[in-house]
């Protein structure tokens, strides 16, 4: 069963009712993301996609929307000081997180105050 998985398609984000522009302002203005058009049969649903390297990431309007705190995508990053000081210009702070060995982390939160983990992929030590 170990060869099965091949990769990652995508991670669910929530936002409350109408929070599609905000999720645009974050994913695609602030990440850089690209937004993806949604199928037709699921479009009415509502929400919008976006894609960047390795990740796509859904971002789907609910009722009684509450922001993920604690629960969060971990997304490898190439240019981790970057990214940080991207979000930190875009006034989204970021808290650096030393606790987990052999990786350099730090957390944000998107414009509905879910989660995000970015950190650098671990040294590969002979």
């Amino acid at each position: 069963m170990g060869g099965m998985f091949e990769r990652l398609h995508h991670v669910q984000i929530l936002c409350p009712p109408g929070g599609e522009d905000a999720a645009r302002a974050f994913y695609g203005g602030v990440l850089g993301m690209t937004e993806v058009a949604k199928p037709p049969e699921l479009k009415a649903r509502g929400g919008c996609w976006f894609r960047s390297g390795g990740w796509e990431v859904h971002v789907s309007p609910v009722e009684d929307f509450s922001p993920q705190r604690r629960a969060h995508p971990g997304v490898l990053v190439n240019g981790l000081d970057d990214l940080a000081r991207q979000l930190e210009t875009a006034g989204r702070p970021v808290t650096w997180d030393p606790h987990f060995p052999g990786h350099r982390r730090f957390y944000a939160q998107d414009d509905h105050g879910n989660r995000l983990e970015f950190l650098e992929p671990a040294e590969i030590k002979d």
